[in-house]
């Protein structure tokens, strides 16, 4: 049987902006992307959302990053957000915005061959290459 989903809320370091949504594991994803890298000063890693469950409130703010992405932000503190994508219109919010995250289990690595060589994650869990990443962000994979 399924796990029902739970509720979690989170916030930027300001306060100014709120974020709520459902997730049914937390599960885990990193990027390390050098997008990411810069936008983060490590990588970016976000958790899991049933879709349509992100309700975000507050002065937030995106930017196009690329043709396939944005990336949110808070207008008041500049806190990072979300990570999201063009094709479907999701938005992969930061983990370390919710005090439950940490809760979750890593599943997966976008970028995993810019991972740069001064970390690694542990466990087993998928790693995506440059190609394969893109592939599926671009919506053809």
């Amino acid at each position: 049987m399924a796990e029902a989903a739970k509720t979690l809320t989170g916030r930027c370091l300001c306060g100014a902006v709120t974020l709520t949504l459902q997730s049914e594991t937390p599960r885990l994803r990193a990027c390390h992307c050098d997008m990411c890298r810069q936008h983060t000063s490590g990588m970016f890693i976000s958790v899991d959302t049933v879709p349509g469950t992100l309700e975000v409130r507050g002065p937030a703010q995106s930017f196009a990053s690329s043709e396939w992405a944005e990336r949110g932000f808070c207008g008041t503190c500049g806190s990072t957000l979300w990570y999201g994508t063009v094709h479907d219109g999701m938005r992969h919010p930061a983990a370390g915005l919710f005090d439950a995250a940490d809760l979750g289990e890593m599943t997966l690595e976008f970028f995993a061959d810019e991972c740069p060589q001064g970390y690694a994650l542990a466990g087993e869990h998928r790693k995506l290459s440059t190609a394969e990443t893109i592939a599926m962000f671009e919506g053809e994979a």
